[in-house]
């Protein structure tokens, strides 16, 4: 009877120690060091007394390139802190590898802010993935409050289909409509409880497609658990119904995408389009674009996406394979 008692008690310890080293957080495979010299920092980001935001550029940008001249400006204006965060080869390269910048940036950004909720604000690519993050790293679900995408492709896009019918960049292949990634990126599940999320698209997006409505590439569905009222998929034209916003635009210097993201981050829960005035509409930009700059900045911006950024990224003939942690659900 002892002997089985022991053997009870010592399956018993070896379960929990299964449980326990399942409950893990998974290890990176990019150093440490290499993930510390891509977060970048405002000065205040210990001392200010409300939430950072944490900015993550689309593929094919740097941080400098793609929120260097509209947001990061503005919130250091606004005197709201931040972190930003590059990822290697511009976005571009397989974005498994791309998701652990992301998951230590929010775990950094969180920290530094003295353990305050942190809100995402993430263009294109750069918005679907800290969901990858949320799905496979779950402890840095407690540390965010918003995720705020500008155009996110969250749901894959027709265009990077067509781009890869030859071979193309790693996360292209990824950002696929159909793709392995995305099937597991929102296999059961597209949000959690606990964050608010604020998806917001153009339907004259020309990239992120088809976007014409609450079915397209951009919006989330509620997943199970969470509150409906903390998920809400905003087309721009849904506050000035002739806004014309492009992708990059979304991204970068409209001033709707602006508006509605700002209300997200400074009210409880997702942006509220009533909220927004309708005076916004009569706005070139938003604010932190100097008008004079603009043409440069924007150009500058769309020649780096497709050129060193894309085109220019070593390609592949395949999309790279899903990681083994994603088949065993952790």
């Amino acid at each position: 009877m002892m002997h089985r008692f022991a053997a009870f008690l010592g399956l018993a310890g070896l379960a929990f120690s299964c449980a326990a080293q399942a409950a893990q957080p998974l290890a990176f495979e990019t150093p440490i060091q290499t993930l510390n010299e891509r977060i970048s920092c405002s000065g205040n980001i210990g001392t200010a007394d409300r939430s950072p935001v944490l900015l993550i550029a689309g593929a094919g940008q740097t941080v400098k390139s793609n929120y260097g001249w509209n947001w990061i400006p503005f919130l250091q204006k606004a005197n709201i802190p931040y972190c930003a965060v590059d990822l290697p080869v511009l976005g571009s390269s397989e974005l498994q590898v791309g998701s652990e910048y992301v998951t230590h940036a929010i775990r950094t950004t969180y920290a530094r802010a003295g353990n305050k909720k942190i809100h995402i604000i993430g263009f294109s690519m750069g918005g679907a993935l800290p969901r990858w993050s949320i799905r496979f790293w779950p402890d840095v679900r407690p540390m965010i409050d918003d995720l705020i995408s500008l155009a996110g492709v969250n749901h894959g896009t027709l265009d990077a289909v067509a781009a890869c019918l030859k071979p193309c960049a790693p996360a292209i292949w990824q950002l696929r409509t159909g793709s392995a990634f995305m099937a597991a990126l929102n296999k059961d599940f597209e949000t959690v409880p606990g964050i608010s999320y604020t998806a917001l698209y153009t339907r004259t997006d020309e990239v992120a497609v088809p976007n014409f409505n609450q079915s397209g590439t951009s919006s989330l569905r509620v997943g199970p658990g969470v509150n409906a009222a903390q998920v809400r998929n905003i087309a721009s034209q849904d506050v000035c119904p002739l806004n014309f916003a492009d992708h990059l635009l979304a991204g970068t210097s409209d001033p709707v995408f602006h508006a509605l993201a700002l209300d997200a981050i400074i009210h409880a829960g997702p942006a509220d389009p009533k909220r927004i005035p309708r005076s916004i509409c009569l706005k070139p930009f938003m604010p932190g674009v100097d008008p004079v700059m603009f043409p440069l900045n924007f150009i500058s911006m769309a020649a780096l996406t497709f050129t060193p950024g894309i085109l220019l990224t070593p390609s592949v003939s395949a999309e790279p394979p899903l990681k083994p942690y994603v088949a065993s659900g952790n």
